[in-house]
């Protein structure tokens, strides 16, 4: 299977064109205030060698728009808009995929519990809270869907019926791990991806947002099943306390890496938080 190279951290991205992402919304905010800054960040990941742009609605959502004191019909305009942006860009660059992003729950709470699974709702209470912008993305003009950074088992199960609900949407689904086997949650990744084992609508299952080292585990514990996506965090640390990442990440020395990924089974490869365009270029150079 041909390998696909995703794009890289967007926010990141953003902040380095000077984008403030202060806020609850993060990303999402600049769908209302700086729209054309997200094209050219799509725009730079196309230029820097991505195959695919994973589009600004990670944290767009009608609750968190509605929150900000907009309206039902705007917040709806604004999630869709995540969506032309990036056709946008892949049209500028004359190649490429849209994989509009479906972020977990946790990112609309905003407390970090995309890193735990630590809810408080239930699955039937995710399947409710996903459903109208789930609806809203499947109609907004993307190639398919990436739904990333899913912490838990409860939240992986509410995304496996809001695809039985859309049969003609194709997807990906990207969890969040605490190491080479499991889940934030602690659920084993081989027990989460089996719930899309052999749905056809599912181009591919794997782990995002999460350390570099762990992997290649994670790539041996999803080998024999469904294609794998990885695009991991720099391997920097979060520091909640402060509101500051700590430490470094080479962009060759992540290149590198991503070709192990790739002979160990990996076919969509990228980067997340904290990783940039030249990220991407390395990686692109060394899958070549």
């Amino acid at each position: 299977m041909t390998t696909l190279v995703l794009d890289g951290g967007l926010s990141t991205h953003l902040e380095r064109l000077g984008a403030d992402l202060s806020d609850d919304l993060w990303s999402a905010r600049l769908l209302l205030e700086q729209p054309e800054l997200i094209r050219q960040a799509h725009a730079d990941y196309f230029t820097a060698g991505a195959d695919v742009a994973i589009t600004a609605s990670y944290q767009a959502t009608i609750p968190g728009f509605m929150r900000r004191g907009l309206g039902a019909a705007q917040a709806e305009a604004l999630i869709r808009l995540s969506v032309v942006l990036a056709g946008q860009a892949r049209d500028q660059a004359g190649r490429g995929l849209v994989a509009a992003s479906v972020g977990p729950y946790g990112a609309f709470l905003a407390n970090g519990a995309e890193y735990t699974g630590d809810y408080d709702l239930d699955e039937d209470g995710l399947y409710s809270w996903h459903l109208p912008r789930w609806e809203i993305l499947a109609t907004a003009g993307a190639d398919l869907l990436a739904c990333e950074t899913i912490p838990s088992y409860p939240e992986a199960r509410a995304l496996a019926r809001l695809l039985e609900r859309t049969p003609g949407v194709k997807a990906w689904v990207s969890f969040s791990c605490r190491d080479g086997e499991r889940l934030n949650d602690g659920t084993p990744i081989r027990e989460a991806a089996a719930l899309f084992s052999g749905n056809p609508q599912v181009v591919a299952v794997g782990a995002n947002c999460t350390a570099p080292r762990h992997i290649p585990g994670l790539i041996a514990c999803l080998s024999g099943g469904l294609p794998v996506v990885v695009y991991p965090n720099s391997g920097e640390s979060w520091d909640a306390g402060h509101r500051r990442w700590l430490g470094l990440a080479d962009p060759v020395e992540f290149g590198q890496a991503a070709k192990e990924w790739q002979l160990a089974g990996a076919s969509l490869i990228g980067g997340c938080c904290r990783t940039t365009p030249e990220h991407i270029t390395q990686i692109r150079a060394h899958l070549s």
